[in-house]
């Protein structure tokens, strides 16, 4: 499933997978800066709760941007599939600039939502200039290949992870949440040893990655986005491993960055921003 294809004249929307535990309340510039993405006082977002099985998340969220000066938010459940092909529901889709999917468990964003007429209209919009982020979860879903669940640690093995299709906003990453304090780098490479094309985003919570139309990846928040690239991967015992055998990769590149750094994923050229220092 690739990203749908951007109609001329258009340009495609931001991605912000967010790792969770994002601020709300002092300093929250993640939020801030996606309101302001959307359009500010005059942005239009949908809350999609349908990840919590909490019945105060979608309202949590409604006041938080309200709070940070956007124009409008709605909130829109999807408890069914039935329910993701209300047309009512996708008119209200239709008309906003940016959509938020929250946290929770990212198999009942795919379950409830993979296929149906909510997807295909995210897509499209995203690809028509919609911004869309997600949370934890929600952050989980927007790509192509999405790690459904699997085991903490930081050995990869071969039966650590299992992966299920996504959104597919992006068919170029697989994402990663509360990476560092879950520590989660073993199942995110065990995810790459699946797919080597794929380039793994392991986001820290209160961390953002802003992927722009470009395809350049921007750092936001407290803490780091690590990257894990297997383009110049020489060999991986994937093939050879059972389920619960540990896995040898070599050739994989990581880069750790922080708010202000960027990462290419065309090029694959990463960026500590206005960290770098230049010596005359």
């Amino acid at each position: 499933m690739s990203p749908p294809k951007v109609p001329d004249g258009a340009t495609r929307g931001w991605i912000v997978p967010i790792g969770g535990g994002e601020q709300k309340e002092h300093d929250p510039v993640i939020l801030e800066r996606f309101v302001q993405l959307c359009g500010g006082r005059d942005a239009r977002i949908m809350v999609i709760p349908t990840a919590s099985r909490l019945a105060d998340t979608g309202e949590r969220y409604k006041r938080i941007f309200t709070e940070l000066s956007a124009g409008e938010v709605r909130v829109v459940d999807f408890d069914t599939r039935r329910d993701a092909g209300e047309a009512g529901r996708l008119e209200e889709i239709a008309e906003c600039d940016g959509i938020f999917l929250t946290g929770g468990n990212q198999l009942r964003l795919a379950t409830l939502l993979g296929g149906t007429g909510v997807a295909r209209l995210l897509r499209e919009r995203n690809a028509n200039g919609v911004h869309i982020a997600g949370t934890s979860a929600g952050a989980s879903f927007l790509s192509e290949h999405m790690i459904a669940f699997g085991e903490d640690g930081v050995t990869p093995h071969a039966g650590s992870v299992t992966l299920a299709p996504g959104l597919g906003l992006t068919n170029r990453v697989v994402i990663d949440q509360h990476f560092t304090q879950r520590n989660r780098l073993g199942r995110l490479i065990t995810a790459l040893a699946f797919n080597p094309f794929l380039i793994g985003l392991g986001l820290d919570e209160d961390t953002a990655a802003f992927i722009g139309p470009d395809q350049t990846v921007e750092v936001e928040g407290s803490g780091t986005l690590t990257v894990v690239d297997a383009a110049k991967l020489k060999f991986s015992s994937m093939d050879q491993a059972g389920p619960n055998d540990s896995v040898s990769m070599l050739g994989l590149t990581m880069h750790v960055l922080v708010r202000g750094a960027t990462f290419n994923l065309h090029t694959r050229h990463a960026s500590a921003g206005a960290l770098a220092v230049t010596k005359e």
